[in-house]
């Protein structure tokens, strides 16, 4: 029988490959003609904007009260959130670094700047996912009936819905 937070490890199999792109591309940085650079960075805002931050919402939202409770303290998560700030903030730094490259070339420090985020929201979002699938995944799994896990999937699905519709 599959974990109860199979849903979960499986929409993380899913991003991962959104996630690696990010790697990718901060590669291609300086190399990459600029169209296909501004077509890979539009790709990458629109995952962050579009998926990636409606989904930290939706853990905000649903998870993370689960896990806190589940562990008996509060605080538990608050790292993680921590996590998800940083991680929007980044996201708005890209959108507004994609924005100026739409305006005119990238120059040496919108390069490096632009370099710095991707690698930055690349490692941050993969030791998030870690943190996430090694720590807390496995406390869910031990410790959450199937009910009360389709409830907050439930609840999650809706915070992510509402946080898309939103952006």
């Amino acid at each position: 029988m599959p974990p109860v937070t199979q849903p979960l490890r499986d929409e993380h199999k899913e991003l991962v490959p959104h996630i690696d792109h990010l790697k990718t591309v901060a590669d291609a940085v300086g190399e990459a003609p600029p169209d296909g650079l501004r077509e890979a960075v539009d790709h990458c805002a629109e995952f962050l904007a579009g998926h990636l931050i409606p989904h930290a919402r939706a853990e905000e939202a649903a998870l993370y009260p689960v896990v806190a409770r589940l562990m008996g303290a509060p605080e538990a998560t608050l790292t993680m959130s921590r996590d998800h700030v940083e991680i929007a903030a980044m996201t708005a730094e890209l959108l507004r670094i994609r924005d100026a490259m739409r305006e005119s070339e990238p120059g040496l420090h919108d390069v490096k700047e632009l370099q710095r985020v991707l690698y930055s929201l690349y490692a941050l979002v993969k030791v998030h996912f870690a943190k996430e699938e090694e720590v807390y995944l496995p406390i869910l799994d031990e410790r959450l009936s199937e009910a009360d896990a389709q409830q907050m999937f439930a609840a999650m699905g809706h915070a992510a819905h509402e946080a898309k519709a939103s952006a």
